[in-house]
């Protein structure tokens, strides 16, 4: 992986203590809304963490390959997971 590992490493454990939040807070019967909330802003950390795998893997790995002229693969790939992300 090309991305920043300390930053990722430290977005993924943010995640994990959240759901660890979100579960206690199923525990505990909270309210929907809050627990909905807190759904939501886990989910914008992921998406952080997904966007600076991408951007890593566009600056290197993308790049190496179009230098190398075998760029069909990379732009497959990406292609097929912009799918996953518009469904």
């Amino acid at each position: 992986m090309k991305a920043d590992r300390a930053k990722v490493t430290r977005l993924l454990k943010t995640a994990r203590g959240q759901l660890d939040g979100i579960l206690k807070m199923v525990d505990d019967d909270r309210y929907c809304i809050d627990i909905a909330n807190q759904i939501l802003a886990t989910e914008s950390i992921l998406h952080k963490v997904s966007r600076e795998v991408l951007r890593a893997h566009m600056q290197d790995c993308v790049k190496e390959a179009v230098m190398a002229g075998n760029s069909d693969e990379k732009i497959d790939e990406i292609l097929a997971l912009v799918d996953k992300i518009s469904k």
